[in-house]
């Protein structure tokens, strides 16, 4: 019997790899894009279906309830990143962030989870980033949105699992997607923090693009979807599991300087 799973941000790198995967997997796959009619015929993968969202659109994310009725699998993996100290960080920023990366997945999720939970059966995976689990200076907004939806599935996992629906998060580390190129950078001329935040943002895009490909986050996202009985929290990258078994060992303090050191910062 074919299921059906709706993947954000499905036309390029982490998105475009699970839907892929999962029609390769025989399952019937709905991928959205902010403009599907602009995808180009050799990046769209045969097979899926794509659709217009727009996730910083609150009536773009609710034009979406009545096809999310009919999935088994919500894959919430559209988000944005962003670098910048935390005095320069604008209001209209932090907001539009967590639009993106926290109230359109938590809203898409609300809207799947009540018919997931009548036929008795559902999974819905949040992307996250281990930068939630791995704090780091200039990364506040994005950490704090990663750190959100990761909140949100973990807790909420113990109110549906009894439902034979389950909620995961996947975090990846620094994975080569490209998506350095698309970072929202705000930094205010002559901050003081100018020269470690170049430092950071070129470590950042040095360990990108030796990270691993988003083929191999796919794979992940697919376990969780076709396991019984799905993990609480998927790691990928930058050293997991290795780091997190070292975090449960070392002080706090000394894990953050070893984390912010990784990315060029003496702290």
């Amino acid at each position: 019997m074919s299921r059906t799973a709706l993947i954000t941000g499905a036309s390029s790198g982490i998105g475009r790899a699970t839907a892929a995967l999962l029609v390769a997997r025989g399952w019937t796959v709905v991928g959205t894009s902010r403009a599907p009619e602009r995808i180009p015929p050799d990046e769209r993968v045969p097979g899926v279906e794509y659709v217009a969202l727009d996730v910083a659109d609150p009536a773009s994310v609710e034009a979406l309830a009545g096809r999310l009725k009919d999935v088994d699998a919500l894959v919430n993996n559209a988000g944005q990143s962003h670098a910048g100290p935390l005095e320069d960080l604008p209001q209209d920023v932090l907001r539009r962030l967590f639009e993106i990366n926290v109230f359109a997945p938590v809203r898409l999720a609300q809207l799947a989870l009540p018919a997931m939970r009548e036929r008795g059966s559902g999974r819905i995976v949040m992307v996250g980033s281990m930068n939630a689990s791995f704090p780091m200076a200039y990364r506040s907004l994005y950490i704090a949105t990663k750190a959100a939806i990761k909140g949100f599935a973990e807790a909420a996992r113990a109110e549906y699992a009894p439902f034979g629906v389950w909620l995961t998060t996947v975090e990846p580390g620094s994975i080569s997607t490209g998506i350095s190129e698309r970072r929202v950078t705000d930094i205010a001329p002559g901050s003081p923090h100018h020269a470690d935040y170049e430092t950071l943002l070129d470590h950042m895009r040095r360990i990108e693009r030796a990270g691993p490909v988003p083929e191999k986050i796919a794979e992940v996202i697919v376990r969780a979807l076709e396991a019984d009985r799905p993990r609480q929290f998927y790691a990928l990258g930058s050293g997991a599991p290795w780091v997190f078994l070292v975090q449960r060992l070392i002080p706090r303090s000394l894990m953050a300087k070893a984390t912010n050191r990784k990315f060029g910062l003496k702290r």
